[in-house]
């Protein structure tokens, strides 16, 4: 066949260690029909500051491959819910080969068409990580390692197979260079048996054939398969397909087989809407909109065309086909979709929620998940049983969810809920457990069929009821998140390119799928006390509050009390547990408590550095202060400078202030030793002490400890940093003026003591010095 290559690749992205699915990076794909094999290419490697990272550790990445929906991944090995049905998926761990990348090959054969899915995470980090302090300095000062990984696709598709038409017969002729033909026929909706031969096989050795077929791709070695040489006729024979989808026909020669084969193929389908009746062999035009657009192919039909009585392959006129005796399905009922949001969607059943299930047939019913928007959310489905509607009979209600096709074939089938080509979702209600749910997450997209039998248990087993029409209460959902994520937990959605999906995010120490694994979560008493040591801790705030008011800093007094409060309630909102107290949007507690934060260290260092008496509007940098913290604050909250800005810039003003000072006066400022041993080296320590706390202590276990010694800590070292201010000029003016002192220079030499109490000091003393 004709051969056509496609490639995709995605741009790279950083990778983190995993915590829950949101910290995961998903990729999107899509593989086209008639693919025989798709090779991702996955690369790796390490970036430092923009550039290679050599000096980076190696860090082995884990990829998730799944089709049809995002893989429901479980790296940490946590509990899921109740109900909840986890789907398959590979994975596999790429290792650095290189210093500074990977590359791996990953191929799969005639993979399924549609969507995939590729999930990559970094290992869970062994160490803990400081929440504030280091990750800053880590994204400032430090280039921190980067791990990135970029999946690249390349699928390689056949073109014009051959359409085989239900009751047609194909002929074809296998030169002795070929190995194999490929056919493919579309089956429709209520189908219940797919029936493959090869007949009057002709070859030098009998009929060296291998039969196979497989849905929806090209057959594989493990696919159903039946050699012709063995069975005579050879038939191969599918019960409950796929509806709606291609089925792939493979004649494959054996291997060493000289010379040429020719036999012929055909195709029967069973409809089970009409069992007296056969499908026709042709779909007329009203009919042809079930069927895909990649339909026609060389050879074949186009959509609405008759067939014609020959075809270049040789397609002969239709045989005859009967329907075996009992093949039957029942009715499909649809169900209406009401969108509410992203990923909340429900399934409304006409004449429902409440159904009748039968005693002699089942009800069928269908919901249908739209393409890609479905795939992100969690399937949810619960069955009620209507006890009173049993009339006291030991009636069970089964209920079997199977994708693509229903299965309602066989008495037990629902008991199953499962055949050698099939396995479904099985739920049960009867008497005595009235209720049952199943919670998919992630499902796959297409028609989901929920069968419903009622059954009656006798001592062989369950066999069908006679008189009793069970009563039940349906009710079928999409929703983000399992519960909502519950108490201890977030449900967040995400976004990759133009997918989107949702995924808990837990706090407190609970994890899991739905934040429903407790093994490591705190306790409420621990959960009280962390509220009370971080939201009390700031009541230390109160003595520099009194200290600002006693020397008349009301500016600064103001702006501590703005910091105390906000902290107070923004560490009350900001709980992971259930001990939380919000006054406002969390937003707005945490911008007033950062902005507090930074605005109190500004104001203390610019009293420190006393500009009033050497700059008349010193005030606007109070102001200036605020304003630029603001907008630092709106542009980046958790940027690393607008810690460090401010701080250093106070700094380096209170320096170029004292040294004036210590210049204009020929004496180190401030002059006194007292002040420098009672008061600015122990808040220097206390500060210091505070800051390395944070920045190397501080961790996600001791958060609540480490950081409430950090309110105290700060708190303190306000109350020993804030500078004196002297009693007003007034109580000065009795006092006799001297040669070489003036009455102005004795208030700023008393000033620049720096002793908390002015009075202390004999004015008289010191204009005499």
């Amino acid at each position: 066949g004709l051969f056509v290559t496609d490639y995709f690749t995605r741009t790279p992205r950083k990778l983190s260690p995993f915590r829950s699915f949101a910290s995961i990076e998903l990729f999107h794909f899509h593989i086209p029909e008639d693919t025989v094999i798709a090779v991702w290419n996955l690369i790796t490697f390490k970036e430092q500051g923009g550039t290679f990272g050599d000096q980076c550790p190696d860090r082995s990445i884990t990829v998730y491959f799944r089709s049809g929906a995002p893989s429901v991944i479980n790296p940490l090995h946590t509990h899921f819910p109740r109900d909840t049905a986890v789907p398959g998926s590979f994975a596999l761990t790429l290792t650095w080969t290189l210093p500074n990348r990977t590359t791996g090959v990953f191929n799969v054969t005639s993979p399924l068409p549609g969507d995939w899915f590729l999930a990559a995470h970094l290992p869970k980090d062994e160490g803990k990580i400081s929440v504030k302090l280091t990750v800053l300095l880590m994204q400032g000062l430090y280039e921190e390692c980067q791990y990135l990984f970029q999946p690249q696709l390349i699928v390689q598709r056949l073109v014009n197979i051959a359409v085989l038409y239900p009751g047609f017969i194909t002929e074809q002729s296998m030169a002795p260079h070929n190995r194999s033909c490929l056919y493919k026929v579309f089956v429709p909706s209520y189908t219940s048996r797919v029936l493959v031969e090869v007949l009057r096989c002709r070859g030098v050795e009998g009929c060296p054939l291998w039969l196979r077929v497989r849905a929806k791709a090209p057959p594989l070695h493990n696919s159903t398969a039946l050699d012709c040489r063995e069975h005579a006729p050879c038939r191969l024979t599918l019960d409950l397909p796929f509806w709606q989808h291609w089925y792939y026909v493979l004649v494959e020669k054996h291997p060493g087989v000289p010379g040429t084969v020719s036999f012929q193929v055909i195709v029967q389908l069973t409809d089970c809407s009409r069992p007296s009746l056969a499908r026709p062999p042709f779909l007329p035009s009203s009919a042809s909109m079930n069927m895909p657009h990649s339909f026609g192919s060389a050879g074949g039909l186009a959509l609405g065309d008759n067939p014609p009585p020959t075809s270049p392959n040789g397609t002969k006129h239709p045989v005859p086909i009967t329907s075996p005796a009992g093949e039957r399905c029942w009715p499909v009922r649809p169900t209406l979709r009401n969108e509410l949001d992203t990923f909340s969607v429900h399934f409304y059943i006409f004449f429902g929620p409440n159904v009748s299930v039968p005693p002699d047939r089942p009800a069928v019913f269908v919901i249908n998940l739209l393409p890609v928007l479905d795939s992100g959310g969690v399937l949810n489905l619960e069955l009620r049983l209507n006890v009173s509607s049993l009339c006291g009979e030991n009636v069970t209600v089964f209920g079997c969810l199977n994708h693509e096709v229903p299965l309602t074939s066989g008495e037990n089938a629902s008991v199953t809920c499962e055949t050698e080509s099939l396995a479904g979702f099985l739920l049960s209600v009867n008497a005595t457990a009235s209720l049952s749910r199943l919670r998919i997450p992630y499902p796959q997209t297409g028609s989901w069929y929920l069968s419903l039998r009622s059954l009656c248990a006798t001592e062989h087993g369950f066999e069908p009821c006679t008189n009793v029409t069970a009563e039940v209460y349906l009710r079928a959902y999409l929703s983000p998140c399992i519960n909502d994520c519950g108490i201890y937990g977030q449900c967040k959605l995400l976004r990759t390119n133009n997918y989107l999906y949702a995924a808990c995010e837990c706090k407190a120490g609970w994890n899991g799928w739905g934040c429903t694994d407790n093994a490591e979560a705190f306790s409420y008493g621990f959960q009280l006390l962390s509220t009370l040591l971080l939201c009390l801790s700031n009541v230390m705030f109160v003595p520099p509050v009194a200290i600002a008011v006693r020397s008349h800093y009301l500016l600064e007094a103001a702006v501590y009390i703005f910091t105390m409060f906000f902290s107070t309630f923004y560490h009350a909102c900001d709980q992971p547990g259930i001990v939380v107290f919000c006054i406002m949007e969390y937003d707005v507690l945490q911008f007033c408590d950062f902005l507090g934060s930074l605005m109190s260290v500004w104001v203390t260092v610019i009293a420190m550095a006393r500009l009033q008496p050497m700059v008349k509007q010193a005030s606007v940098l109070y102001l200036l202060g605020a304003m630029l913290l603001s907008m630092a604050l709106q542009m980046d909250r958790h940027g690393l400078w607008n810690l460090l800005g401010p701080s250093l810039f106070a700094l380096g003003i209170m320096a170029i202030a004292w040294t004036a000072r210590t210049i204009r006066r020929r004496h180190c400022y401030p002059p006194t030793w007292k002040r420098w041993a009672f008061y600015l080296c122990p808040g220097a320590l206390i500060a210091a002490a505070a800051v390395l706390l944070y920045a190397f202590v501080e961790t996600e276990e001791n958060y609540f400890y480490i950081h409430s010694i950090w309110h105290l800590l700060i708190a303190g070292s306000v109350g020993f940093l804030l500078p004196p201010r002297a009693k007003p000029s007034r109580r000065l003016g009795p006092l006799p003026r001297r040669k070489g002192c003036g009455y102005q220079l004795c208030v700023n030499e008393q000033e620049e003591l720096g002793l908390v109490d002015p009075a202390v000091a004999s004015i008289n003393s010191i204009c005499t010095s």
